[in-house]
């Protein structure tokens, strides 16, 4: 918001010279980071210690180097025992005046200050006093007499003449309204990689993104309302908030597909924090390249919930506690005896106390090599440490073991399963019928055997559940899953066994679930999660989908099998064009809406049914159009598969014949709702056929 006004011109003349200012202590917090690596390395202190040490510091250093060129900061607050710009204070507000910060503060991404000591020049956006900026109305201002937020250029790399505009509210005057400036860049063209939105984060939002480390939340979001914006900021903040504890579990980010993952991957690092593992379920639980597939009963059936108790049967049916009549353990010249009815009795008990499968193993070991030190004792006295770990270690103790409690791998246990009519039978008596255990068995001519197998990727979420069987796996601080409603049952137990220490932040859309297997509800989709009693909140004001575009969708839900409130939009700049044309018309008008969005700034998105992609790529090279994929870097037009669009958005979309897309799979309307909530600006729907709405 540029003006002719002197008084504002002054106000921008010093906040550029601020914003240098910062420029050059971010330079020098760089440089001395560095140099704290250096002499961090010299540091006289042991081995561990100093290593502990070296590789915060390079961490820091790393941190600070890989930061994106931007805007430094993009708000301010003024508190009531301050003035600035000439403006006066109004009324004491509720906190006392000896609580409220002294001097301005700049909101911004990162921490900025001259010295450790000295008050910062940016506050970073998740510090607690920075949250006023977020939550502050002129009902409750906080302390803050003025917030200011900045208009910056597109693209800005944060050169102080990019900084074009601000807007300032006098909330101790009762000022508080809609944000131009936000509004603005919330609508700014989606070029490029997803953004992060510090600066436009709303009160609700912020409510999520601040959700303390051990709170587990399920958010229920519409189209456009910033739900994955909400997760990766949670994640930020929580990486700032608890460094030792997220460094120490680590900070999962789960996504659907690569492509997502792509279009996210600069979130994180444009607010500070890197090395987050990223990545989609499939890679998580991978064991094995995914060679082979499923018909899709097979793969149903494989993700179903009864699953976990088939395979929990299938690797406990190879404990056998009746497995020695009795044991002869060498003690030099003497042989303890361990009768058959002991063995049992110890195998049978730790089966009750059903622990890891591994874990098992290990207590069966123990056991038996107590029972055999007891009598050692009562016959001779105590004996050593070094005596009981050369009985657990004799042969006769290793062969009992491997009879009644054997070492197996998951891959075993999945492959003689699913290659044999007898043991699946004996494993599903009573949970799968005769039809389904049909179903779930390799075809004639597959390979029996566990190392030519090739696994499905249903295949590998059984493989997972056995591993998880035999040992638990290590797990994560906190887990954010976005998509979150796709998951299947057997795919939220893999999240739950790495989240069984830590905490989630689920994220999805009731409405937008594809998979055969898609969530219904959330409490049943959080049972599976092993959080039944996470908070589910909902967000249905989406920001990013005009008015336009949501409202046509909405008149979709009438269709969908879900209880989800109709997507609100404040918005009410966008473009909504119906485009119906003759059969063999369907390619030239694909061109034309192309060529009619290319007059214009944004992305452009041309989404059909998988099956038609092939057509329609021929069509745009007809008429001179170059199109990318999905997910390739610096393209302004991308044909897309409707199957691979969940997660992304384009300043102009293209949905081409919406009957195809909602026909091509079993849940074609819901991708059908994805399709067509992608559009940030502007939607066209070319079609020959009969709309399915």
């Amino acid at each position: 918001m540029t003006s002719p006004d002197p008084d504002l011109q002054r106000a921008l003349d010093r906040e550029r010279a601020h914003h240098e200012h910062c420029r050059t202590a971010l330079a020098a917090m760089v440089d001395g980071a560095r140099d704290h690596v250096v002499t961090g390395e010299d540091v006289s202190a042991s081995g561990a210690d100093a290593e502990v040490l070296g590789y915060r510091l390079r961490s820091r250093a790393k941190e600070l180097g890989e930061l994106p060129e931007g805007p430094l900061f993009f708000g301010r607050l003024d508190f009531a025992a301050t003035d600035t710009d000439g403006a006066g204070r109004e009324g004491a507000p509720r906190r006392a005046r000896s609580e409220l910060p002294e001097h301005p503060l700049h909101i911004g991404r990162v921490r900025i200050s001259e010295d450790p000591v000295a008050p910062p020049l940016v506050v970073d956006w998740r510090a607690p006093v920075a949250r006023a900026f977020y939550q502050a109305t002129a009902r409750d201002p906080r302390g803050v007499a003025v917030r200011r937020r900045f208009g910056w250029a597109p693209g800005s790399a944060g050169d102080p003449a990019d900084l074009t505009g601000l807007e300032d509210e006098h909330l101790g005057r009762g000022e508080c309204g809609p944000s131009d400036i936000v509004a603005r860049e919330i609508e700014r063209p989606r070029v490029g990689p997803m953004r992060d939105i510090a600066a436009t984060i709303q009160p609700e939002q912020d409510d999520l993104v601040r959700a303390g480390l051990t709170a587990s939340v399920c958010v229920q979001g519409a189209p456009g309302t910033g739900k994955t914006a909400v997760g990766l900021h949670r994640a930020a903040y929580l990486l700032y908030t608890h460094p030792d504890r997220m460094r120490r579990g680590g900070l999962l980010i789960l996504g659907p597909n690569p492509t997502f993952l792509a279009y996210i991957a600069e979130v994180l690092p444009a607010l500070g924090e890197s090395g987050v593992r990223q990545c989609t379920l499939a890679r998580e639980i991978a064991r094995h390249p995914v060679t082979g597939a499923d018909d899709e009963r097979a793969a149903a059936l494989k993700h179903d919930a009864r699953m976990a108790e088939v395979l929990r049967r299938a690797l406990y049916a190879r404990v056998t506690p009746g497995a020695a009549d009795s044991l002869a353990v060498p003690d030099g010249s003497y042989r303890w005896r361990v009768p058959g009815e002991v063995l049992g009795r110890i195998v049978a008990d730790v089966t009750g106390e059903r622990p890891a499968y591994a874990v098992g193993r290990e207590r069966v070991r123990s056991r038996v090599v107590r029972y055999v030190q007891e009598q050692a004792e009562r016959r001779s006295g105590p004996r050593t440490a070094a005596w009981a770990r050369r009985i657990e270690r004799s042969r006769p103790v290793a062969a009992f073991l491997d009879a009644a409690w054997p070492r197996v791998r998951p891959e075993e246990v999945v492959a003689g399963l699913l290659g044999d009519p007898g043991e699946l039978a004996a494993a599903a008596d009573g949970v799968l019928d005769a039809g389904e255990q049909k179903a779930l068995l390799w075809p004639s001519g597959a390979p029996r055997s566990w190392r030519s197998a090739r696994w499905s990727a249903a295949d590998l979420v059984l493989l997972d559940e056995v591993a998880g069987l035999l040992e638990h796996p290590e797990g994560y601080g906190h887990i954010v899953v976005d998509e979150a409603q796709d998951l299947s049952p057997m795919e939220c137990r893999a999240i739950a066994r790495r989240a069984v220490f830590g905490s989630l932040t689920v994220l999805g859309d009731l409405a937008q679930g594809t998979t055969p297997w898609a969530a219904r509800s959330w409490p049943e989709l959080l049972a599976h999660l092993g959080r039944p009693g996470a908070d589910v909140v909902p967000l249905t004001t989406g920001f990013r989908v005009p008015r336009a575009v949501v409202g046509l969708a909405n008149r979709l839900l009438a269709r969908l099998d879900v209880d989800v409130p109709p997507t609100r939009s404040p918005r009410g700049d966008g473009e909504l064009t119906m485009r119906p044309v003759d059969p063999g018309g369907v390619g030239d008008a694909v061109a034309d809406a192309v060529r009619d969005a290319l007059e214009r700034e944004g992305s452009i998105g041309v989404i059909a049914a998988d099956a038609d992609v092939p057509r329609v790529r021929e069509a745009l090279d007809a008429a001179g159009i170059a199109a990318a994929g999905p997910g390739e870097p610096g393209a302004r037009v991308s044909v897309v598969p409707a199957s691979l669009v969940k997660g992304l958005e384009y300043d102009h979309v293209v949905a081409v014949e919406p009957a195809a897309i909602a026909e091509a799979e079993e849940r074609g309307p819901h991708r059908l709702y994805v399709v067509l909530t992608r559009a940030v600006s502007r939607l066209d729907v070319v079609h020959a056929r009969p709309l399915p709405f």
